[in-house]
C-alpha cells in the first residue's frame, strides 16, 4: 500500500533550517561578544599595569633629577674649592718671584747700564734706563735671552740718544732705552732644571755605554 504525505514537509524543513541558522548566528555573536569583552578586559589590565609602570618610572626620574642637581651643585662647589686652592698655591709660588727677578737683573745687567724704572705687569717686566752705548743694551738683550734663569724673551721697545750734563758741566752722550721681558714661573724653572738633569744623565749613560763597547774583551 502506497502512503502519500500530503503535509507541507518542505516548508517545515525550511523553517527548521532557518531557526537553526538564527540560533547558530546568535551563538556566534555571543561567542564574539565574549571574546571581545575578554580581550577588552585584558587590554584594560595591560593599560593599568603600564600606567603603574609609567608612574613608577616618572617618580624614579624625579628622584634622579634631584640627585643630579645635588651632584651638579657638589661639582660646582668642588671646582670653586679647587680654584681657590690653586689661587692660594699660585700666590705661595709667586711670592718669591720678585726677589729672584731682581737678583737675575743684577746678575745679567752689564756695566754701563742704569735702570730708572722697573715695573711688573703680570708675567711681563717693563724696564727703562740709561746705557752708555748701544752695545751695552745689545749685551743686556743677549744675556736675558740666552743666559737668564728667571727671565726670557727680551724685546727692545725703544732706544734713543740723550745728552746729559754731568756735575762738572761736561755733556755726555748716553742712550735712553726701554724694554720688556717675560718672567718665568718657578714651575717652568723647575721643569727646565729637571729636563737638563735628565739630559745630563742620558749623556752620561751613553758615554758609559760607548766606553764599555770600546773596552777590549777578555
Amino acid at each position: 500500500m502506497i502512503l502519500i504525505n500530503l503535509l507541507p514537509h518542505r516548508e517545515e524543513k525550511r523553517k527548521r533550517r532557518k531557526a537553526a541558522f538564527f540560533v547558530g548566528l546568535g551563538l556566534a555573536a555571543a561567542a564574539g561578544l565574549a571574546v571581545v569583552g575578554l580581550w577588552y578586559l585584558v587590554l584594560q589590565q595591560m593599560t593599568t599595569s603600564q600606567q603603574q609602570r609609567n608612574e613608577f618610572l616618572t617618580a624614579e626620574i624625579r628622584k634622579l633629577e634631584v640627585q643630579i642637581k645635588d651632584i651638579a651643585t657638589l661639582r660646582a662647589e668642588i671646582d670653586a674649592l679647587k680654584a681657590r686652592q690653586k689661587a692660594v698655591e699660585d700666590l705661595q709660588i709667586d711670592r718669591n718671584i720678585p726677589v729672584h727677578v731682581l737678583n737675575e737683573l743684577v746678575k745679567q745687567t752689564p756695566e754701563g747700564i742704569y735702570y730708572s724704572t722697573v715695573k711688573q705687569d703680570g708675567q711681563v717686566l717693563n724696564l727703562a734706563g740709561i746705557a752708555q752705548t748701544n752695545e751695552r743694551v745689545s749685551e743686556l738683550l743677549r744675556n736675558t735671552g740666552n743666559n737668564s734663569e728667571w727671565v726670557t724673551r727680551p724685546e727692545l721697545v725703544e732706544i734713543k740718544a740723550a745728552t746729559l750734563q754731568a756735575a762738572n758741566k761736561e755733556q755726555k752722550r748716553l742712550f735712553d732705552f726701554s724694554m720688556r721681558v717675560s718672567i718665568k714661573r718657578p714651575q717652568d724653572v723647575d721643569a727646565k732644571a729637571a729636563a737638563a738633569a735628565s739630559g745630563v744623565v742620558a749623556s752620561q749613560s751613553l758615554a758609559a755605554s760607548a766606553a764599555i763597547a770600546k773596552s777590549p774583551k777578555p
